[in-house]
């Protein structure tokens, strides 16, 4: 989130199904060794083929100069494009490497999305144009699964080498294989987006840190408050990212793959996510909700980072060896200011008399203190 930040917005009334907004960083540039596939301008209808409408866009300035990367892996070939242009060649060929690594998602069929178009926009004008103009300035990536298509913005980061910004790509990736297999169903928020953020494993020992660091000033919204009342403010949309990877997560650790595998098929074929659900896991969603809230506060709340965390033990430590400092200096403080004031250990008067000056002390004559007797 890189924490690095995972942010996601739907932007519903901008784009008919318009999906998450992600921000854990552009997809990296790569080496020009990565395993490259076709360069094409573009393609004609045809079985198998994208329509040339998705493919090149004509609302995108300088769409005419785009580039079409087609993947030579098996797997990927009828499914993928990616569309570029000059100087986009190595992060196109890193997003292929990616996906050619990680085509499948779990709980959904092999074959979704079945079809996909990658833009990745190398200015604000073309992200604009392919997004609608209206997605925050921090936003790293937008999936439209009406249209099947992801667009990534090159020129927001820099390439880090960071996992988290391959996971960028596969968290969209994953919300066009999710809208796909379900056929247009209404996908509650929390669910679309826990299931993007959990499939592409953005969520980690590090997400749950900084959950537990989240909650410990608050307390955790409901699922409903997440799915209908998702935050624009990268923060807030940040928290509820990762409040709705726990309630996926969840669910899988009590059902494994194999349950939301389940689940899926069931929602696709009987049309509702309530009763999917409740035949799935054998609870209502709000049964689930409460199983879950209780769950977010007792593995991720305040009482678990300070009671149980090796962080706590070591602010403890900190924190007391800071006050030993402390105390020890104001210590040697009082000390000197007390033997400022206490009388020495071995006064004048108890020394022995000084020897005598030549020639006598002051006012002395010299005879006074010299004894009587002959001279030489």
């Amino acid at each position: 989130m890189s924490f690095t930040l995972a942010v996601t917005l739907i932007l519903s009334g901008l784009l008919p199904g318009l999906a998450p907004l992600h921000a854990e960083g552009a997809v990296p540039p790569g080496p020009d060794t990565f395993p490259e596939g076709e360069e094409q301008e573009a393609e004609a209808p045809g079985p198998g083929s994208f329509p040339v409408h998705l493919l090149l866009p004509p609302e995108v300035p300088g769409i005419d100069d785009a580039r079409v990367l087609i993947p030579g892996d098996s797997v990927l070939h009828d499914r993928l494009r990616i569309v570029h242009w000059a100087g986009g060649e190595g992060r196109a060929n890193r997003a292929l490497a990616i996906l050619e690594r990680n085509p499948w998602l779990p709980g959904l069929p092999p074959d979704v999305p079945r079809r996909a178009v990658i833009f990745l926009a190398p200015d604000q004008a073309r992200f604009d144009a392919l997004t609608g103009g209206r997605v925050p300035h921090w936003g790293a990536g937008v999936a439209i699964p009406s249209r099947d298509r992801i667009v990534i913005p090159l020129f927001s980061q820099p390439w880090t080498g960071q996992g988290s910004e391959d996971r960028t790509l596969l968290h969209e990736w994953a919300h066009l294989g999710l809208h796909d297999h379900l056929q247009g169903l209404q996908i509650p928020r929390w669910f679309d987006e826990g299931y993007a953020q959990w499939s592409s494993g953005g969520w980690d020992r590090n997400s749950a840190w900084r959950l537990r660091l989240s909650l410990a000033g608050g307390g955790a919204p409901p699922l409903d408050s997440i799915s209908l009342s998702w935050p624009r403010e990268r923060g807030e949309a940040e928290l509820a990212y990762l409040l709705a990877a726990t309630a996926v997560s969840y669910l899988v650790e009590g059902s494994g793959e194999r349950g939301l595998e389940l689940f899926l098929a069931r929602w696709r074929e009987m049309g509702s996510f309530e009763e999917a659900f409740r035949r799935t896991f054998g609870i209502t969603t709000g049964t689930f909700e409460r199983q879950w809230l209780e769950h977010v506060k007792r593995r991720f709340g305040w009482v678990l980072v300070l009671s149980q965390s090796f962080v706590f033990w070591v602010l403890l430590g900190m924190a007391l060896l800071v006050l030993f400092r402390i105390r020890k200096k104001r210590d040697r403080e009082r000390m000197a200011q007390l033997r400022a004031t206490e009388p020495p250990d071995t006064p004048a008067w108890w020394g022995p008399p000084p020897h005598p000056p030549i020639g006598g002390f002051p006012g002395e004559r010299r005879g006074e203190v010299d004894p009587p007797g002959p001279r030489g």
